[in-house]
């Protein structure tokens, strides 16, 4: 009797530990401090961030904290994953998840980073129905597997150049937080029924003038590759929306508020 009450407690104090185990690891990551290295790695690699009010910057060095406590990073073909090359790539991620309450990337667990872009093998499909593999060279992808794939080069070619709509690690990330949903299908998480109506009406709308303006040739703000999937419709004005804010709320003002309302922030107040 006393051995099977004995081998409960064990069980019970194990679960306790697995259960409050990563909690504690959680706090004990935010208490650290945000290293005087990291800062200059912002500076120097993440220039948004200077501008940025000093309550978001203070939020996004704590968010920063928790996805590199968390987060594995490989380097891919020779690629040596440091500091740099984490904080960087954890900046862009943990931009998108402010003034919301939320995990930091609950289901994403790998970060596989090329020093350049990298070949993936495609199907593809001639005319005669027959199919083959071919590679196809890639900047960035996202898995719902828990898994991103970045080239470090383009990384950092979109954070420094942050004004001209494009960013490869804003986009991948996009993607993520719309997997959070159980489908990458353009439509993330959203707080209300009501929300997720307005959604829909207006990504909609703006997803089909897109793809009008793709098949016409017509000069758009948003890259036409937002065309070819809602999933990857929504990913694209994340980038527009973080880095051409202003162009983006005079050209598409429905669009621009709902994008404001799912980030919770507003970066023409920055830029």
């Amino acid at each position: 009797m006393s051995l099977s009450l004995g081998l409960m407690i064990t069980i019970v104090l194990a679960a306790l530990v697995a259960w409050l185990w990563p909690a504690y690891q959680r706090k004990q990551a935010l208490k650290e401090p945000f290293p005087a290295e990291w800062r200059k790695i912002l500076a120097k690699n993440f220039p948004v961030y200077r501008r940025m009010p000093a309550d978001l910057q203070l939020q996004l060095r704590q968010r920063i904290k928790l996805f590199l406590h968390q987060k594995q990073f490989t380097g891919c073909a020779g690629l040596a994953i440091t500091d740099e090359v984490r904080v960087t790539i954890a900046a862009s991620a943990c931009l998108l998840i402010l003034n919301r309450v939320t995990d930091v990337y609950a289901g994403l667990r790998y970060i596989l980073v090329y020093p350049n872009a990298f070949l993936v093998e495609e199907e593809a499909v001639d005319g005669a129905g027959l199919v083959s593999l071919q590679a196809k060279g890639m900047l960035g992808q996202s898995w719902s597997n828990g898994k991103i794939i970045l080239s470090w080069a383009d990384v950092l070619k979109g954070n420094r150049e942050f004004n001209d709509g494009n960013n490869v690690a804003l986009h991948e990330f996009a993607h993520q937080l719309d997997n959070e949903s159980g489908g990458t299908n353009g439509v993330p998480v959203l707080a209300s029924a009501e929300q997720y109506e307005h959604w829909a009406t207006v990504l909609k709308a703006e997803f089909d003038a897109l793809r009008q303006a793709a098949f016409q040739g017509d000069p758009t703000l948003i890259n036409y590759y937002g065309a070819t999937a809602p999933a990857e419709f929504f990913a694209v004005v994340t980038e527009v929306f973080f880095e051409q804010p202003k162009q983006l709320a005079a050209q598409h003002p429905a669009l621009f508020e709902q994008l404001k309302a799912y980030y919770r922030v507003d970066p023409s107040d920055w830029l």
